[in-house]
């Protein structure tokens, strides 16, 4: 049976996870529902990281919020700057959002993204494959600190956050959601598969090399990984058109997903589009917003 240590083995993740601390950059947006700063967060007292702090105007007292974890979509230009100015896989820009219903939102540049897109996503992969770590396991650990400092924030309530993720995101996301139980609600848009599948249809070539981990499916598929979260809300959002992820791939991850549901309960809902592909769609933007509400109120 796959456990959190035995995920946490695989990820190449070694707790204690190193602390962020920071300060404000820049106010980058103001308007009627949102604030939004650029931080520089220091991670482990020696990498300087961007990231974006979007807050509800008006509210008083700990407020819900949801970490992002940004996409990939070969824009390594963009990284967490979608939370604010949105990328073309995206419907809307998220972090104003969720401000506009109340929730605040962190959204980090990933290794290899935005701020930090001098260095190549091979190389960085290559070089933590050889220390038997991975490049996903970098970016989940990252989220880790960054759910430490979201958690320490006077204005945040620590027992309602979330997570949310496209792409990339997406799978960073539920893995996040089995290794830490205290996020409440987990959503993730256009990347939930079967691996084995994918492989079998030759079409797991499709994805970065950040995403190759070590022995991953020695331990556990994703639709096992992602049942982990249960009973805690999840929202998965699909497009049956999405090349990353066909829906050969798909079903099997569901149907281990609702198994894991059916046996302890809890919130599992699945927005599954026929005509879309690999992007957040009106109606799958407005569902997820709708679920991270009603999860975190």
């Amino acid at each position: 049976m796959v456990t959190r240590d035995s995920l946490l083995a695989a990820f190449g993740i070694r707790p204690p996870v190193p602390p962020l601390s920071g300060r404000k950059v820049a106010t980058v947006l103001e308007d009627a529902h949102c604030t939004a700063d650029e931080l520089c967060l220091t991670y482990d007292g020696r990498v300087d990281i961007r990231a974006f702090w979007c807050r509800p105007r008006g509210p008083v007292g700990p407020i819900p919020a949801v970490l992002i974890i940004h996409a990939h979509g070969n824009r390594y230009d963009i990284g967490a700057a979608e939370v604010v100015h949105g990328r073309p896989a995206l419907h809307a820009p998220t972090g104003p959002a969720l401000a506009a219903r109340g929730i605040a939102s962190l959204c980090l540049d990933m290794p290899c993204f935005g701020s930090r897109a001098g260095h190549s996503e091979s190389a960085a992969a290559k070089a933590l494959l050889w220390e038997g770590r991975s490049l996903a396991g970098q970016m989940l650990t990252e989220n880790l600190a960054a759910l430490d400092w979201l958690s320490a924030q006077p204005d945040v309530d620590p027992a309602r956050i979330g997570v949310f993720g496209l792409s990339m995101g997406a799978t960073l996301a539920y893995w996040l959601g089995a290794l830490d139980p205290r996020l409440r609600a987990v959503a993730h848009d256009c990347c939930f598969a079967d691996f084995r599948t994918l492989i079998a249809l030759g079409q797991h070539d499709l994805h970065g090399i950040y995403l190759t981990v070590p022995g991953l499916l020695v331990h556990a598929s994703n639709g096992q990984i992602a049942g982990m979260i249960a009973p805690r809300a999840q929202f998965i959002g699909l497009g049956d058109q999405d090349p990353l992820t066909p829906p050969a791939a798909v079903d099997p991850a569901l149907d281990e997903v609702r198994t894991a549901y059916a046996r302890t309960g809890g919130r599992l809902v699945i927005h599954r589009e026929p005509d879309s592909g690999h992007i957040e769609t009106p109606a799958m933007h407005a569902a997820m917003l709708d679920f991270m509400q009603s999860a975190l109120a």
